[in-house]
């Protein structure tokens, strides 16, 4: 069996981080920060977090057999005998609050000046999950292809992200998110990409903000670390456009390709046809007709598969290819992912959006859920939990979901969470379906509710947890034969 290549050497590491290692290290193949998904091989960093210290955990990383320990130099002693530690004292551009943390920025930042790569960052108040995946997909049918992980966004994803990056890789794509202005410079500024998206601008996390215009400024900030010459990609159709165009042209971009149904977009989608199931875009890339099939379902992918083309272009890989390789695209788990139900003699279908929520992505998962055809005596029904960070109009932003429901003719709608019962209480009595103060309260209402022919669709932020009824559903229900739904006529 033929082992992978060390992703780094002892003389590197020490080198990267300026630290000692103690100890003969194994292979280094990749790089955790969490004992559960550590695979042998692994660099752990003892980092501390909210609630646990890294440090209470190098002894089972090294019993799992972690190639070595990052751990504060003061806590190395600890550690005698049980495995091979890299003593870190910290590094003098990181915070000198964890220098575990700063060795871990200091080996990201060394792996991204080694790399030869092509470089991406996506952010975006939506979508810049399924867009780095959707990036993923396409261009590893082009070349050796590294991505970031689950939403690994923020200030340790980020530079984990980056010291799991191989030498060779022949492409990158990183994730940025934030919740705070001047959160993602120091974060574009560790990626260094060669081209920045922004995949829209909506009233996200916006109790941090003083308006939606302070958003596009955050959102805009990715392009301060754009490499000189790079590209910035952005949204033509999204209002922000203005804004966000500032932003590029004063970094050190070499150039702004711009995506969307706008005429003057440089990446422009002339037609869409949206199925329950997938989505077909003619469009035009920088003067190239290019039609593909989208393998993931809704408007809002189809949009942003056009930023995904953009992307294509601008790294100077294989449009053809691409359009190919989105017909095979799927959707995350929690971002779309469809699974059929049995249920007595026939068939449900569930559609799992619960990963996150906010207005913007609510809406596009209702409009997704309004074009999935039902059977026979069949609802369509949406399950919603509270969004948060909304700020004072919080409740105004649930309530105002009541014309969506009606526009994407839902039957019934059960909600969890106080913020969600405005939407309930602004619905006609014959649109309510249950209302609890917690996804759990709500899980049976849901489950004796289901009959063969509904379509259920579940979504709300990630602490009211609603996947905890997408996994009820799922158990209760599960039929691994069954086939996906029709498309309605329209």
């Amino acid at each position: 069996m033929t082992q992978p290549n060390p992703l780094w050497t002892q003389d590197a590491l020490e080198a990267a981080t300026g630290g000692t290692v103690h100890g003969a290290p194994r292979a280094i193949t990749g790089a955790s920060i969490d004992t559960r998904t550590l695979q042998p091989g692994d660099l752990f960093f003892a980092i501390k977090g909210e609630a646990r210290d890294g440090h209470d955990f190098v002894r089972a990383a090294l019993e799992r057999g972690a190639g070595a320990a990052v751990v504060a130099t003061e806590r190395a002693p600890d550690f005698a005998g049980a495995g091979p530690v890299l003593a870190v004292s910290g590094n003098a551009s990181g915070s000198g609050d964890d220098p575990v943390l700063d060795a871990m920025r200091a080996l990201g930042a060394a792996a991204r000046a080694r790399s030869r790569a092509g470089i991406v960052a996506v952010t975006g108040s939506v979508g810049k999950t399924g867009t780095k995946e959707a990036l993923r997909h396409v261009l590893s049918a082009q070349g050796m292809t590294h991505a970031s992980i689950a939403s690994y966004n923020n200030h340790w994803g980020v530079p984990l992200t980056l010291a799991r990056m191989p030498a060779d890789a022949q492409f990158g794509v990183f994730e940025i998110g934030m919740n705070h202005p001047g959160e993602i410079v120091p974060l574009t500024a560790m990626v260094q990409p060669d081209i920045a998206l922004v995949t829209t601008v909506e009233p996200v996390h916006i109790e941090h903000f003083a308006s939606l215009s302070a958003i596009a400024d955050a959102k805009g900030e990715i392009f301060s670390g754009l490499k000189a010459g790079g590209t910035a990609i952005i949204n033509r159709d999204n209002p922000s456009y203005p804004r966000l165009l500032a932003h590029a042209q004063a970094s050190r971009a070499g150039r702004v390709i711009t995506f969307g149904e706008h005429p003057e977009a440089d990446v422009r989608a002339q037609r869409i046809v949206l199925r329950p199931d997938l989505s077909v875009v003619d469009a035009v890339v920088m003067g190239i007709p290019v039609t593909y099939q989208l393998g993931t379902p809704g408007r809002h992918t189809a949009m942003n598969s056009l930023g995904v083309m953009a992307v294509v272009h601008a790294l100077g890989a294989d449009l053809a290819l691409a359009a190919l390789s989105l017909a095979a695209l799927r959707p995350p788990v929690g971002r779309g992912e469809r699974t059929a139900l049995a249920i007595g003699a026939g068939e449900a279908f569930l559609v799992d959006e619960s990963y996150n929520a906010n207005p913007a992505s609510i809406r596009a998962a209702l409009a997704t859920l309004s074009a999935i055809e039902t059977g026979p005596r069949g609802r369509r029904i949406a399950v919603l939990g509270d969004m948060l960070e909304l700020g004072p109009e919080g409740e105004a932003h649930h309530r105002d979901l009541a014309g969506p429901v009606e526009a994407a003719k839902v039957d019934l709608v059960f909600t969890a969470g106080p913020l969600m019962r405005n939407l309930f209480e602004a619905l006609p009595v014959s649109r309510r379906g249950a209302c609890a103060a917690t996804s759990a309260d709500l899980l049976e209402s849901v489950l004796s509710t289901l009959r063969p022919g509904d379509a259920v669709m579940v979504k709300g932020s990630n602490s009211i947890r609603m996947g905890r009824i997408v996994e009820a559903l799922k158990a209760r229900y599960a039929n691994a034969q069954a086939e996906p739904p029709h498309a309605v006529a329209r």
